[in-house]
């Protein structure tokens, strides 16, 4: 009972935190929580449940920014997201767990990289750049939870202003998760558990509310890029650990 506790406490820890985030900068929830779900409910439960809140946390991010959402630039990147979700999902379904650890890991580890390093790739300007950007991104959230890089890297890319980015972001993480839990399922999660998630959203979102006029953005950029290669790498090698 008492680790069923310790672990309700952690998984609500990792949800508040990756969700005031979220509310900072409009993205970030799934590279701060994926490596830590994971290895606290394994990763096809750690995945699915990434899936649901950041989804959740978008829905209600967007009921203030909608009107800024730029239909005919995300209609691309969306249609190729819902066309590769089913692949990421199958291809999750049928590794071993050590092996999608580390491919989580990986993941996360150079989608890091690629968005500290504003990597320019001229391969991802306009509507082929935003096929290939929600195809790669769609993949990866159903795989390993973590679909927005592709998406950050195409708006680099683009020469699209925070202003932008955010709203569109919400807009993207709505749609790309719904598919990733039509094609994945929902959590299989204990009632306490599901109280814990949702109530550690709902605290992390007001959290990241109260701090975002306080705390200057290249701070929680610093602080989201050092949890998710911290978590990124531990995913990595727990994942090569069990493959050894």
């Amino acid at each position: 009972m008492a680790s069923a506790g310790a672990a309700e406490l952690l998984l609500g820890g990792i949800v508040m935190l990756g969700a005031s985030v979220q509310w900072l900068t409009g993205m970030g929830f799934a590279l701060i929580a994926v490596p830590a779900l994971v290895l606290v409910l394994g990763t096809t439960q750690g995945v699915v449940l990434a899936n649901c809140v950041a989804g959740a946390i978008s829905v209600v991010g967007l009921t203030a920014g909608w009107r800024q959402v730029r239909i005919g630039a995300m209609v691309p990147l969306i249609i190729a997201a819902g066309c590769t979700v089913p692949a990421g999902s199958w291809v999750a379904a049928r590794l071993p767990e050590p092996v999608l650890l580390a491919g989580i890991g990986i993941l996360v580890t150079l989608a890091v990289a690629f968005v500290m390093g504003g990597v320019r790739i001229p391969a991802l300007a306009g509507t082929r750049g935003a096929v290939a950007a929600g195809a790669v991104g769609g993949f990866m959230n159903s795989a390993a939870g973590v679909g927005g890089p592709p998406y950050s890297l195409y708006a680099v890319n683009a020469g699209w202003s925070v202003r932008e980015f955010v709203p569109n972001a919400q807009f993207y993480g709505i749609l790309v998760n719904v598919f990733s839990v039509a094609a994945n399922g929902v959590p299989r999660l204990s009632g306490p558990a599901w109280s814990v998630a949702v109530a550690a959203m709902v605290a992390g979102a007001l959290v990241g509310r109260a701090l975002a006029p306080r705390v200057p953005e290249e701070w929680v950029r610093r602080l989201i890029f050092a949890l998710a290669l911290t978590g990124g790498l531990s995913v990595l090698v727990k994942g090569v650990q069990g493959m050894l």
